[in-house]
């Protein structure tokens, strides 16, 4: 084994999907590509657990209190030869809005968008996970948060 293999690590992030009255809740953001659109999400810190990530990053992105319910799915995507994510989508509701809370840097604004909304938009998505996401959501699946063990 080569010591750059042993360097390798993929990128652990987060994601929040929530549906409301039909609509999703994304996020449109800055980008080397433009505005882009993506769920609530963003990296693992360390020490933190998933659930207090998704939890956190909702509430930075769109000034909604999130309460995970239940986990979506694990996504790895390698969106270039040198870097690959790994990504735990959560399913939860909001609990409520802090409206005069500043949105994470590059966070141009929170949109509820349709089912149908969101893939019209999927040329404008930060990536595939987007839409994988919302309709993995709408198949139903669900796995209960017991599946996810948080030492420290």
């Amino acid at each position: 084994m080569n010591d750059a293999a042993n360097l390798w690590k993929p990128n652990v992030t987060v994601a929040a999907v929530v549906e409301w009255a039909g609509k999703f809740l994304l996020v449109e953001e800055e980008s080397e590509r433009g505005l882009l659109f993506n769920q609530p999400a963003g990296h693992l810190e360390s020490g933190e657990s998933l659930v207090a990530a998704v939890t956190r990053e909702t509430l930075e992105e769109t000034a909604y209190h999130f309460i995970p319910r239940a986990l979506l799915g694990i996504y790895q995507y390698k969106s270039s030869p040198e870097v690959t994510y790994l990504r735990f989508a959560f399913i939860g509701e909001i609990t409520g809005q802090n409206a005069h809370r500043r949105l994470d840097t590059g966070i141009v604004r929170a949109a509820w968008l349709s089912s149908d909304e969101v893939r019209a938009s999927s040329a404008h998505h930060r990536t595939p996970l987007v839409m994988r996401s919302v309709d993995d959501y709408l198949a139903g699946k669900r796995f209960p948060l017991e599946l996810i063990t948080h030492y420290g």
